[in-house]
């Protein structure tokens, strides 16, 4: 043992006598090399940006690891490099989406006009035109395939939560799961094979068109559900059951306000998911020129088949056919991006208050 000067004994010198961390690269290191890696990389390759980059960063996960191994840790420089890697999975990720949003806004913004929110395609040849029967077309199909989905869906989930055990629920369990995989023109399909079944050959409509989107909806809606009618604590259940309260009331009066946020949530991540679809549209709603508000006769337009046709037969000339297929999937993904905000608003204001 240790012993100091009077006999007594040493204690073992502290963490805080310690030196804690060794010598550390310079806050500004690390952006000096990215910046210096990715100017060599496009110097190697000619001043291409893609390729460029994607050298350059691969010369920078190998240059802050070998600057980081030398001046600092072991550890720290492979924390420094899984940083990178992770840094650079992300941009990766993020690039396609920044490109597809920057094209669509730089060549569908150009189209947006009073003409083209307000006239049809109604004997246009050429220049003019817009996306009012297509936008008609889509609020209506999609509404009454909401209509058709949210109650289905949140039923089926409520007898899969507080009511299901047994064979009959893994059954169900199981359907709801091979049907979120399904693909979209099955679903297209299957509504044409049915109201041939019922109207006969050659039939289009808009009804067929919201059956197959709610075919598309219907499991996104029952798995959303599930998961938020899962998060009730038990405990609200059994407070409400120690009361006398009956189980469906129990439900529809404790169980269900609690999740009504991520319930909300869920169903318009559910429309997002089928407002965009065209191949079951295409197949049973058709398409047309006109302005049909009756979604029992004749055919349909929507915005993703009307983005489709004019991109696919735009016409003589055809520029202009092109600019309003940019057009209406500039609308298209505005209007997504509005329901993914209502979304997040109702889940803000009706989420239940957890504070004291």
């Amino acid at each position: 043992m240790v012993t100091n000067v009077k006999g007594r004994p040493k204690s073992p010198p502290s963490s805080a006598d310690m030196p804690m961390h060794s010598d550390a690269l310079p806050p500004w290191s690390p952006w000096a090399i990215l910046v210096g890696s990715l100017l060599v990389g496009w110097f190697i390759t000619g001043f291409d940006m893609l390729s460029g980059g994607l050298v350059g960063t691969m010369i920078y996960l190998v240059a802050v690891y070998l600057a980081s191994r030398v001046v600092e840790t072991s550890r720290k420089a492979l924390d420094r490099l899984m940083t990178g890697l992770v840094t650079a999975a992300f941009v990766l990720a993020l690039t396609p989406l920044v490109s597809l949003v920057w094209t669509v806004l730089s060549r569908g913004g150009q189209v947006l006009s009073a003409e083209f929110f307000g006239a049809s395609m109604r004997n246009v040849i050429g220049e003019g035109g817009g996306i009012y029967h297509a936008m008609l077309g889509t609020l209506i199909v999609t509404g009454m395939a909401t209509a058709i989905s949210v109650p289905v869906g949140i039923f089926a989930a409520i007898y899969l939560v507080e009511y299901g055990h047994g064979r009959l629920a893994r059954n169900v369990t199981f359907l709801v799961d091979v049907m979120t995989g399904i693909p979209s023109i099955v679903a297209g399909l299957f509504a044409y094979a049915l109201f041939v079944i019922i109207f006969g050959p050659g039939i289009r409509m808009g009804l067929g068109g919201a059956i197959a989107l709610s075919v598309l909806m219907i499991p996104v809606v029952v798995r959303s559900t599930e998961e938020m009618l899962k998060l009730v604590p038990n405990e609200l259940r059994e407070a409400a059951y120690a009361l006398g309260v009956p189980k469906w009331r129990t439900i529809a009066k404790v169980v269900l306000p609690t999740a009504t946020a991520g319930i909300a949530m869920g169903v318009t991540i559910a429309i997002a998911r089928v407002i965009g679809e065209t191949a079951p549209l295409l197949v049973i709603a058709g398409s047309t020129d006109s302005t049909n508000l009756n979604p029992f006769g004749g055919r349909m337009m929507t915005l993703p088949v009307f983005t489709f046709y004019e991109y696919s037969e735009p016409g003589v000339p055809s520029e202009f056919g092109v600019e309003r297929a940019w057009g209406a999937a500039l609308v298209l993904i505005l209007i997504v991006l509005l329901l993914n905000l209502v979304g997040r608003l109702i889940a803000h204001y009706f989420s239940p208050n957890t504070k004291a």
